[in-house]
């Protein structure tokens, strides 16, 4: 079967047997404990094929996250704009962070994976050797061969000291590493709200592209993205779209190999993804960012 139907098959799952739930940002059908797996073995990128998936788009969104960038100028000048609904004054002021200026998103992912705790002042000042370097500590471990069979490569976006200073608390919550004969690396990921027909296609290319580049950084072979989900949810207005969604025939998935091992885990670009096999995939699906 072709791995994609796991996530149809979710769709298909909260639309028939979802409770349904009014939310902060609109109603909602959910439910509670959702798992897929996806082969990253000889070069697979498991993107997506019954809708286009904004790839690079993705790639960019995780470089910084990686870099621990919170600004969204960053991602703005990059043509990303999936956070601008999340850094305009009158989202921040919602949150309490009327002392925050326009596009500082404060201490989210790439803070807490490079600067885990690090006091936060700003989205400008340079916080290196500041706080915990989790993504450093778990690279460190896996380029030593004594200590890639650790239970403790982890790294935590959930840090309750600074969710209030977060324009938005993390989804995407911990991921852990694993090393399979000392060869084949895999991750999981906790998720513990997931938006089904937005977030949850860009978290399953995320995480994975982040898979591939980890093992080609520490000399591995990338194996397996596994994805745990708490509230996996569909907004009402994503639900005529979804339906769509479900009717077409998955595409194979396209094959990527990076061309070059760098140094510095931060200095990856789009640049170095080569397509092996290309992408081909079904129309784009309109679905509204719910903020």
């Amino acid at each position: 079967m072709h791995e994609e139907h796991q996530y149809l098959h979710l769709i298909r799952d909260v639309l028939n047997n979802g409770d349904h739930q009014e939310t902060r940002n609109g109603g909602t059908k959910s439910i509670f404990g959702a798992s897929m797996r996806f082969s990253l073995r000889d070069g697979k990128m498991p993107l997506l094929t019954t809708k286009r998936v904004a790839w690079k788009t993705c790639f960019s969104e995780l470089q910084w996250f990686i870099r621990g960038q919170t600004s969204n100028d960053i991602l703005k000048d990059m043509n990303v704009h999936i956070w601008d609904d999340n850094a305009t004054r009158e989202f921040l002021d919602s949150r309490g962070l009327t002392h925050r200026p326009e596009g500082d998103l404060g201490p989210i992912y790439g803070h807490q994976w490079r600067h885990f705790n690090a006091t936060y002042e700003n989205c400008h000042n340079d916080y290196s050797g500041k706080g915990i370097d989790q993504l450093q500590i778990v690279i460190n471990m896996l380029k030593d061969p004594l200590q890639r069979s650790s239970r403790r490569m982890i790294v935590s976006a959930w840090n309750p000291c600074q969710l209030d200073e977060m324009a938005l608390p993390p989804c995407h919550v911990m991921m852990q590493f694993y090393v399979r004969e000392g060869r084949y690396l895999s991750c999981s990921l906790y998720q513990r709200s997931g938006d089904i027909g937005l977030g949850v296609p860009f978290n399953i290319a995320s995480y994975s592209f982040l898979t591939h580049l980890t093992a080609k950084h520490c000399g591995l072979e990338a194996d397996e993205f596994v994805y745990f989900l708490g509230n996996a949810h569909i907004y009402d207005d994503h639900k005529e779209a979804l339906e769509v969604q479900c009717t077409r025939v998955p595409k194979p998935f396209p094959k990527l190999n990076i061309k070059k091992q760098r140094t510095n885990i931060n200095d990856y670009s789009i640049s170095d993804i080569e397509w092996i096999e290309g992408y081909e995939h079904h129309e784009g699906i309109k679905m509204k960012m719910v903020a």
